[in-house]
């Protein structure tokens, strides 16, 4: 409290609240000490500088920009914003995309993993919730365990996603599943494009010059925490959304190479006696600007996880290198027991390049959450771009910065140095008061 008294009587309080609200309510903004400096490149003549040392504290505080909601909810909830906004471009045009891109092809895919062993699982069905796993004559597996729940799992039940026998549950098919899962979609969408002008009875190289296949896709945890992917798949005309498909480029054609790609690829490991694939359930269902399932869904959908990490699982949102840190975490069994199986695969040496043991606290999935095609809809620094030249317009004066000179005639000379992020836990109460974001998570020992 002696802290947050202190910073209100600061005479230069408001300058400190100006970069907390630029921050946007960041819970853990970078802290930085340094200088800009301007110079007329005709002359040499310094035309402004900009230091720290007038700052509060003698830093600026700068967002994170962070995409895990786990972290930061206020820079994830712009991320959130600018996926969803990139994902619906791609499907009703705007950014940069025509409209004319709602009457292209577009499906929403799902493809899971395989099963590696019985979980609890919560099951709906007309409003009712169904026994997990009822079996009348449940087997009792070698380690004395019954492999049957008659539970009718709450949805916030700890026990989902739990093995019903961790002892019997396959945490090295897994792990493995997981390091190679974005392999695995690269795989797929190259076995998509192959068959697909296998099915229009043209040479791979002849279909790129008149249909483009374009993605947009996210990673999920699932509770027994494994990743599967949720898809954006369009067919646009060559060169990308501006130009129509042919006619012959049909989603229903679409749908069929998808099916036959999901179940066509596979990842042999013999070193580890398995071949991994996709799992048996895959849903397709096509986009429509009106029904069940429009662009502004499909958008809000993804763009929901894109922000997301394997919370759900009970694991850790920072890096774990060895067992005995894991000890002072208060983590699920089954949680431990795959950051455990991440270690231990992470010091083979075939396995080396997998990073294993860098990415055990993500369960061993090591690849981006979010993802597309280079010719799906816009980009998020294009996004970024326009909300930057927005805010220079907005504000007089942008901090480090000189829009009053042409960026081609002058020189710009930066300095900076990191010196650490987050808020004391006074800073803290009073940015949460000043933007209006929640408390949680925002104190973190403030670098001075």
């Amino acid at each position: 409290m002696s802290g947050l008294i202190a910073r209100l009587n600061q005479s230069d309080y408001h300058r400190w609240a100006a970069q907390i609200r630029a921050t946007g309510g960041c819970h853990q903004p970078i802290c930085l000490r340094g200088r800009v400096e301007h110079y007329d490149q005709a002359t040499g003549r310094l035309l402004h500088r900009y230091t720290t040392r007038d700052e509060p504290d003698g830093i600026l505080r700068v967002a994170c920009k962070t995409r895990r909601a786990s972290r930061c909810p206020a820079c994830a909830e712009i991320y959130r914003a600018d996926t969803y906004q990139l994902i619906r471009a791609g499907l009703a045009g705007g950014k940069g995309v025509p409209e004319s891109v709602t009457a292209h092809p577009a499906l929403f895919i799902t493809l899971t993993a395989p099963s590696f062993g019985a979980v609890h699982t919560r099951y709906e069905t007309g409003g009712k919730v169904r026994p997990c796993h009822p079996r009348r004559d449940a087997v009792t597996c070698s380690h004395g365990r019954i492999l049957a729940c008659m539970a009718r799992h709450a949805s916030e039940d700890p026990r989902l996603g739990e093995p019903l026998c961790p002892d019997c549950y396959d945490y090295t098919g897994t792990v493995l599943f997981n390091a190679l899962a974005p392999e695995l979609w690269r795989r797929f969408t190259e076995a998509l494009r192959r068959r697909f002008a296998k099915l229009s009875g043209l040479p791979l190289t002849a279909l790129r010059a008149q249909v483009t296949i374009s993605f947009a896709k996210v990673a999920e945890y699932q509770r027994r925490g494994i990743v599967h992917f949720h898809a954006v798949i369009c067919l646009d005309g060559p060169g990308g959304p501006a130009a129509p498909p042919p006619p012959w480029a049909t989603a229903d054609a679409l749908a069929d190479a998808v099916r036959h790609a999901a179940g066509a690829v596979t990842i042999p490991l013999p070193a580890h006696g398995r071949t991994l694939r996709w799992g048996d359930q895959l849903d397709i269902r096509p986009i429509r600007t009106s029904g069940e399932l429009t662009e502004q869904a499909v958008a809000a959908y993804i763009a929901k996880y894109a922000t997301k990490a394997a919370e759900c699982v009970g694991t850790l949102d920072r890096r774990v290198h060895t067992l005995d840190e894991l000890d002072h975490h208060p983590l699920r069994d089954h949680a431990r027991r795959l950051i455990t199986e991440c270690l231990r695969l992470g010091a083979l040496d075939d396995l080396a390049d997998h990073r294993l043991t860098q990415w055990a606290h993500m369960l061993g999935f090591c690849g981006h959450f979010s993802t597309k095609s280079r010719r799906y809809s816009t980009t998020l620094g294009a996004l970024r771009a326009v909300r930057e030249e927005h805010r220079r317009q907005r504000d007089d004066v942008t901090t480090g910065r000189l829009p009053l000179f042409a960026e081609d005639t002058v020189l710009v000379v930066s300095r900076w140095q990191y010196v650490g992020k987050g808020l004391t836990a006074g800073d803290a109460l009073l940015a949460a008061a000043l933007t209006g974001k929640p408390l949680s998570r925002m104190s973190g020992g403030d670098a001075r």
